[in-house]
């Protein structure tokens, strides 16, 4: 539609331009087109042209291509026009910026729509003759304007640089924010002193996430502004999980039906935190639907646009409270606020805009009055205006400068334009941007000529990126009810865009009011609540990713945006929040079990070194020397050795202690069972030597006997090195069996290794029993074969229990097993063969003789 009202303007312009041709010929000048002379236009050397929304229309037809006057007044715009004016004069009375130059200023009203707007570009760049003057062109024609201050819109200013761009007539706007506008192959003449969408969404994005808000509602006016802004808005949000609960453009010229269907939606959605990119003008029928429907439950976030309103404040501040919204900085500007006043009481019956702001601002009629487009009371029932009316007595927005944002802009365009200018007029011969004997001349000015200076000068700069955008700086404004009921606008924080990108964004949560009327917690918008500790996220099929359910975590998994699983050596908390180390399992020395376990091996050992002692006071008696002293004495040294080797396997396990664990093990219960095994052949073969012609024993003499029990310990002992050369038992850190628990343990590393010990301890064991037990029927007197004979029953009773209790335990139990077997069949060979021997010579010393060994 933008580009139509642009394509039917122009022919306008081309027919009017041949028209007055036509009749310049015969040195007349007559105005093609409706009366346009509500204005304000003071001549000067170059005249800045001016376009403001003045009056707002709801409703935009072809028919408004005629329309003069629209139907609302808007008392801002008139403050925007007259700040135009302001830093016109002020610029005029320096003389340090174009000394040697006057401004002047040709402003109309662009009615905030299209085709009024692009109608009225053409004049101000065109230059508009007094109608039906009759007189010389050169007489009547208003200056042309090489460059144009607006205007607020982003559409309408769209469609005017797509009607002046082809003639590089500038267009320096102060509100109108559309990202799309930064596309200089598209608008090359564009520049402007508001900053460019970009740079709220990313606010706006930054603000939501913030307070985590997940599920927001997105909502705005089906214009370029708000298309543009939701694109950039859903693109940006994704990349922190932020997701809409609903996208909706309404029309324009929204109908009941439309707005009731609307605000269903809006009813109907679990977001509470709602979006709405548009300007106040358009909020009315949706506010009104919300009462209506009595949605009052909504935090809305407002942009830019109406961050700063009050003309909504009256009518819905109950719905509106607590709405937070990112505004373009607040600046002052001196002496601004008396010159409005001043003005508006000197001028307001000369000027067209300022008696119709006075007529509605007091609501009496000014003398000679034209103003018949206003809400309310008909102005023909309005008393005359008596002179006594003052503006300190009311609040409007024209002379409240106290939130001066869009003001600033216009301020800052207008200076803008004159420091352009006054670069074209001290540039210096063959630098600068124009190289062709331009330089310095500025009469005439061509639009061109300002249009390259704009970007030569400013752009990119500290101040204008490269798109010649303004680098953002905005305040972060909440909505409170002040104690009279009006609306204060709080700052509480600011985004600025040249800050770093984790200090950009600062919030005073403490002074923020929301929408309750109550400085707590913000509110939530989320489509589902946070997951518990302990469980994880499960998108909903057909949903965004901001709505889930939620699963338990498995088993060593942490709550994250996902069940996190924890690393080998580390665990879950109680809460299931973050992964704690694990817990080291082994068997120490300062736990019960252990205590127990260390005690009876010190226990064994001083019994074994108490059975040595007595053996050594009674070594010369018959029951002492009648079985072999030397290899009692031995076994005793090796069953205390076994008692000690108990306590390798208590602490924690290293390489080393691992490495002297099990050989050590091997080789003591080697040498027990060896010279068990000894003293059983010297028991057997001492009775059978006694056969006539027999010389058995001269083979089982005290050194053959220690022979034999080296070899036997000899086979152990290769048995262990090739153990340890090749296949090694190491320290073992075990995170398979117990969840929250490291075992650290000692891993045989060969199990061959392993089982071929135990097998050939076995295998002595035996053999020594099979000897034990042939000789069980000798004198009992004098034999100990039956002693031997139940002490290999108890020590194989306790290792082939320990066999499926080893196998099947794990940790530290598994290690207690292993000690509670060596103590148990190190107790079994003590008390077995020495316990006899030991009550005879202690107790019964009368047996204790060799009569009585004889006996039988």
């Amino acid at each position: 539609m933008a580009l139509l009202y642009a394509a039917l303007l122009t022919v306008w312009f081309i027919m009017c331009i041949g028209v007055q041709s036509q009749y310049k010929s015969k040195n007349k000048c007559i105005y093609q087109g409706d009366e346009d002379t509500y204005t304000f236009y003071q001549q000067g050397d170059v005249v800045l042209g001016g376009l403001f929304p003045l009056h707002f229309s709801p409703i935009s037809s072809i028919s408004s291509f005629m329309c003069e006057i629209c139907c609302s007044f808007t008392p801002r715009a008139l403050r925007w026009m007259q700040t135009m004016i302001f830093a016109v004069r002020e610029i005029n009375q320096r003389q340090d910026l174009l000394p040697n130059l006057s401004l002047g200023y040709h402003i109309k009203d662009s009615g905030d729509d299209i085709p009024v707007s692009v109608k009225r570009s053409l004049l101000l760049v065109n230059g508009q003759p007094e109608k039906g003057s009759g007189q010389s062109c050169e007489d009547t024609q208003k200056e042309p304007s090489p460059v144009i201050v607006g205007e607020a819109s982003s559409g309408i200013s769209m469609a005017v640089l797509r009607s002046l761009g082809s003639f590089k007539i500038p267009l320096v706007s102060y509100f109108a924010s559309c990202s799309c506008l930064s596309n200089k192959r598209e608008f090359p003449a564009f520049m402007r002193t508001m900053p460019s969408d970009l740079f709220q969404i990313k606010a706006l994005v930054k603000l939501v996430h913030y307070f985590q808000w997940t599920w927001v509602g997105v909502i705005g006016v089906d214009t370029d502004y708000a298309r543009f802004a939701i694109q950039l808005f859903l693109k940006e949000s994704e990349n922190v999980n932020i997701c809409p609960a609903y996208v909706h453009l309404y029309p324009v010229a929204l109908t009941q039906d439309e707005a009731e269907e609307l605000v269903k939606i809006l009813k109907s959605s679990s977001a509470t935190v709602i979006i709405s990119f548009t300007v106040d003008s358009y909020l009315h029928a949706i506010l009104k639907e919300c009462r209506r429907q009595n949605v009052t439950h909504l935090q809305w976030i407002a942009s830019e646009a109406w961050a700063t309103s009050k003309a909504l404040w009256d009518d819905f501040g109950d719905l509106l409270m607590g709405t937070l919204g990112f505004a373009i900085r607040r600046a002052d500007i001196p002496q601004l606020g008396s010159y409005l006043r001043r003005v508006s009481d000197s001028v307001a019956q000369t000027s067209h805009f300022l008696s119709e702001f006075w007529e509605e601002t007091f609501c009496c009629r000014l003398n000679g009055s034209l103003n018949t487009h206003v809400h309310g009371e008909e102005p023909q029932n309005w008393p005359p205006c008596n002179g006594s009316e003052s503006l300190d007595d009311v609040y409007t927005p024209y002379s409240d400068v106290s939130q001066l944002r869009v003001s600033y802009n216009v301020y800052k365009a207008v200076y803008l334009i004159a420091h352009a200018l006054h670069d074209m007029s001290t540039c210096e011969s063959g630098k600068g941007p124009f190289q062709n004997g331009t330089c310095g001349r500025l009469y005439p000015i061509l639009p061109w000529q300002v249009c390259v200076t704009f970007y030569f000068t400013f752009s990119p700069s500290n101040i204008f990126d490269e798109n010649s955008d303004p680098i953002a700086s905005y305040d972060l404004m909440n909505w409170q009810r002040g104690s009279d009921g009006s609306l204060q606008l709080v700052r509480v924080g600011f985004y600025d865009a040249s800050l770093e990108d984790d200090k950009d964004l600062v919030i005073n949560e403490p002074v923020i009011m929301w929408h309750r009327g109550e400085k707590v917690c913000a509110p939530d918008s989320l489509c589902s609540q946070s997951c518990l500790p302990g469980s994880r996220k499960a998108r909903q099929k057909g949903k965004p990713v901001c709505c889930f359910d939620c699963i338990p975590c498995a088993e060593g998994e942490i709550n994250s945006i996902d069940c996190l699983t924890c690393s080998r050596e580390t665990w879950p908390n109680q809460a299931q929040d973050q992964c704690i180390p694990k817990t080291l399992e082994f068997l120490s020395f300062q736990e019960p079990l252990g205590i127990i376990l260390w005690a009876f091996s010190a226990f064994g050992a001083c019994a074994a070194l108490a059975v040595i002692g007595v053996f050594i006071i009674y070594r010369k008696t018959p029951v002492i020397r009648g079985n072999n002293v030397e290899l009692s004495f031995l076994l005793l040294l090796f069953l205390c050795a076994c008692f000690l080797i108990g306590l390798t396997f208590i602490g924690m396990p290293t390489d080393w202690l691992c490495r002297i664990r099990y050989p050590a093990f091997g080789i003591s219960f080697t040498l027990c069972i060896s010279c068990i095994l000894a003293k059983t052949v010297v028991v057997l073969m001492a009775f059978r030597a006694t056969l006539p012609g027999s010389n058995v024993m001269k083979w089982f003499g005290p050194a053959k006997l220690r022979s034999s029990v080296i070899l036997c310990t000899f086979v152990q002992a290769l048995i262990c090195i090739i153990w340890l050369i090749t296949k090694p038992p190491v320290a073992s850190y075990n995170t398979k069996f117990l969840s929250a628990t490291i075992i650290v343990e000692c891993a045989v590393g060969s199990e061959t290794g392993f089982w071929c010990v135990l097998g050939y301890i076995g295998f002595l064991a035996l053999l020594c029993f099979l000897l034990a037990f042939l000789a069980r029927k000798l004198p009992d007197n004098f034999n100990e074969a039956k002693f031997i004979t139940f002490s290999m029953l108890i020590f194989f009773a306790v290792w082939i229990t320990f066999i499926p209790v080893y196998v099947s335990s794990r940790g530290k139990y598994m290690v207690a097993v292993h000690v509670f077997a060596i103590l148990a069949s190190a107790f079994g060979l003590l008390l077995c063969i020495f316990a006899p021997k030991c009550y005879i010579v202690l107790l019964k010393p009368e047996k204790n003789d060799k009569k009585h060994m004889m006996k039988k």
